[in-house]
């Protein structure tokens, strides 16, 4: 079972930054995809970047230039780090990582605030 952990969220004020963390919980070679997804409340979730295994990345467009999204293939870990922060990006940040053959597996998520 694959589960991912995700943990860097907090509170930042605007123009900040942030690092956001993701760990699958065993070692899966087959790992296709690793991605960030947010939402708030009232809204469905959505992509913000997402990441293959050999390293092709894309953005939502809120979030191009602002956002790097990296990842550890050795260590199955993902990071999103977050530069110039807005209040518009305040959201719960779910890890996603898709396994060939299996699907997705989702994390808990963490909550990002922006706010002075």
């Amino acid at each position: 079972q694959v589960q991912p952990v995700e943990s860097g969220g907090g509170l930042v004020q605007p123009g900040g930054s942030l690092r956001l963390s993701c760990v699958a919980s065993e070692d899966i070679s087959s790992i296709v995809y690793m991605a960030w997804y947010r939402q708030v409340p009232g809204k469905e979730r959505e992509l913000v970047a997402r990441i293959t295994n050999i390293g092709s990345s894309n953005y939502a467009e809120s979030v191009k230039g602002r956002f790097t999204i990296l990842r550890d293939n050795a260590k199955n870990r993902v990071f999103l780090q977050m530069n110039n922060l807005k209040p518009e990006d305040t959201a719960v940040y779910y890890c996603s990582v898709t396994v060939d053959g299996l699907g997705a597996y989702w994390g808990q998520g963490t909550q990002v605030t922006v706010s002075s």
